[in-house]
């Protein structure tokens, strides 16, 4: 735990909601410090308004409530940059959660810069990924913060701790709030995530009122939903034709990944802090996103490129989830992914249908797909059938050495 008598002014990153409210108070009453906050507008679909009114309740003073909208940031300089290298956190989870605290943290340490702030503050608990993330971001871009945790160092350790003490300090409290959540919900532009409560039981089906991103695959449409996605350089910049922003063609995906019940994900994953967890993903522009962005991929990438980069996702994916975005390795590793995606650019054609995503197309002036090579019909191609002879024998040598060698010993 920080001397206390050493901070005098810390930036929280702060939601509005009644557990960084508690914080808040906490570091007041704790620290005897100022509380700065910072609301980012990730797209998680919430009123970000009343957060500055609580804030202010709180006494914050309004010049140093920060709340920012960092939808187009947080799509083009995070998700996109992640999505060309088709990340897969254990073959699977799209990363939703990991992509976006960077992006906060790096917020909350310009804006400690920008009002002299010597502390920072989350609300991370101690048993999950987003402390990790979180500070070693802080760490990473202001190698002397201080860090305040307050999960790890407060006494409110169940429900009823919490409640009392936002009773005791006039903290406002929705009926809603008095008893605990059935789960807990992080959702940005890219998904939504649900954990906890009664999503411990990995054996146990996932209630249906816990979807809040996903139409149900049996209810959706009977009739599939039929789509095109531009690509420029691995990045997708319209729908239909229809030029968009990057955030812009993310909520379009949402949308129609939502009514097609695209994207959902029942999983156990391995924390990076030890332990397993089970949770809900919902990401359905992300889903769609990632099928498309393998479609143009394999008509326009080199055959050696492409399993290179399959080599290297999940070095890259592991990087993400662990926190590690600003470090030289994730930083090579994006140069290698960006400069493949040089050619990357072309049109898709995408069939969605009760949960499922297909592609059903692909076209770019930068195809290395050759028709004339790949018929089976006869004509003018740059292919001898007859050099498949050599090439087999070569690659057979050695399979024929070993062959002799266990004929030899008779093994």
């Amino acid at each position: 735990m920080p001397d206390s008598k050493s901070v005098k002014k810390v930036v929280l990153a702060y939601s509005g909601g009644l557990d960084t409210s508690i914080i808040l108070k906490w570091l007041q009453t704790t620290y005897g410090c100022e509380v700065v906050t910072f609301t980012a507008d990730l797209g998680q679909g919430d009123e970000l308004e009343p957060a500055r009114k609580k804030a202010e309740l709180l006494g914050v003073k309004p010049e140093h409530i920060f709340i920012e909208d960092v939808r187009e940031e947080f799509v083009r300089d995070y998700v996109f940059p992640m999505f060309r290298a088709n990340a897969l956190y254990e073959g699977q989870y799209l990363l939703g959660t990991s992509i976006a605290r960077p992006l906060i943290a790096k917020k909350q340490i310009e804006i400690a810069e920008k009002v002299g702030a010597d502390a920072v503050a989350h609300g991370a608990t101690g048993k999950g990924n987003d402390q990790v993330r979180f500070e070693l971001t802080y760490y990473a871009l202001k190698p002397d913060v201080t860090v305040i945790a307050p999960w790890r160092e407060w006494n409110l350790t169940s429900r009823t701790k919490l409640i009392e003490f936002a009773e005791n300090h006039q903290i406002p409290i929705a009926k809603d709030k008095r008893g605990d959540a059935p789960f807990s919900v992080d959702a940005n532009l890219l998904h939504a995530s649900s954990e906890g409560k009664v999503l411990e039981d990995p054996a146990q089906d996932v209630p249906d009122y816990v979807f809040s991103r996903t139409d149900d695959p049996l209810k959706a449409p009977d009739k599939p939903t039929v789509i095109t996605v531009d690509f420029e350089k691995g990045d997708a910049v319209a729908i239909e034709g229809k030029n968009m922003s990057p955030a812009t063609v993310l909520a379009e995906l949402n949308k129609l990944g939502k009514t097609n019940g695209v994207g959902r994900l029942d999983l156990v994953e391995n924390r990076f802090v030890g332990m397993k967890s089970r949770g809900m993903y919902e990401t359905p522009g992300g889903t769609i996103l990632l099928a498309a962005h393998r479609g143009i991929e394999s008509i326009t990438l080199d055959r050696g490129a492409a399993h290179l980069k399959d080599e290297l996702m999940p070095k890259y994916a592991e990087l993400i989830y662990n926190g590690f975005w600003f470090t030289p390795e994730r930083e090579m590793l994006q140069a290698a992914i960006d400069r493949s995606q040089e050619f990357v650019t072309g049109r898709v054609t995408v069939k969605l249908y009760r949960g499922s995503v297909a592609v059903i197309g692909r076209e770019s002036k930068y195809s290395l797909y050759d028709q004339d090579l790949v018929t089976f019909e006869e004509g003018a191609v740059a292919y001898d059938h007859r050099d498949a002879e050599g090439f087999i024998k070569l690659n057979a040598l050695r399979l024929r050495t070993l062959g002799q060698r266990k004929k030899k010993l008779k093994l």
